[in-house]
């Protein structure tokens, strides 16, 4: 009967949730779905910025580096587009195929990698523009601290509470 929760195997799992393994894999894909839109804005706003610059008068002064930083970093673009957007493709392939614990499994692995080539181009385009406006040594000055910055809040923050929480005696 829908409805009657009973009827389905509860997930062994003792997070403080009552539901089946499907409801968790749904809940999990929607959270997935949630970040990937997150995720997916930042970088097509990016993409839409490196873009644009091409078109720009002050373009043709790049210098030779400049112009392989630039293209490095609009394929960077492209790439971190393309692994965002991998699960949602790999959700349509196998739509009603009953395979939702593995695309969220898959969606876990992609958005981990789209954040990881995200942040290298977030870092890349700003110290790229510092490098134009500035010179390559401002690059490096806005460069290291921003990826200092991102693996302090992306890695090191996120451990340490996983390692309180983990002393604590919670089991996730």
């Amino acid at each position: 009967m829908p409805g009657d929760r009973d009827a389905h195997p509860k997930d062994d799992r003792a997070d403080g949730r009552d539901e089946t393994p499907e409801e968790r894999a749904d809940r999990n894909w929607n959270e997935v779905l949630q970040e990937l839109r997150v995720l997916q804005t930042g970088t097509q706003i990016l993409t839409g910025f490196l873009l644009a610059l091409a078109f720009q008068p002050a373009f043709a002064d790049l210098s030779d580096p400049q112009r392989a930083v630039y293209l490095g970093l609009v394929v960077l673009s492209a790439i971190s587009s393309i692994v965002a957007l991998a699960p949602v493709a790999l959700h349509r392939v196998l739509f009603q195929q009953r395979a939702k614990p593995a695309v969220v499994r898959y969606g876990h692995g992609a958005l981990i990698t789209a954040l990881l080539t995200v942040s290298v181009l977030v870092v890349g385009v700003v110290a790229f523009v510092f490098d134009v406006v500035l010179d390559g040594a401002a690059a490096w000055w806005a460069l290291i601290p921003l990826g200092l910055l991102i693996l302090v809040l992306w890695l090191v923050v996120p451990a340490i509470m996983r390692i309180r929480i983990r002393a604590n005696g919670d089991p996730r």
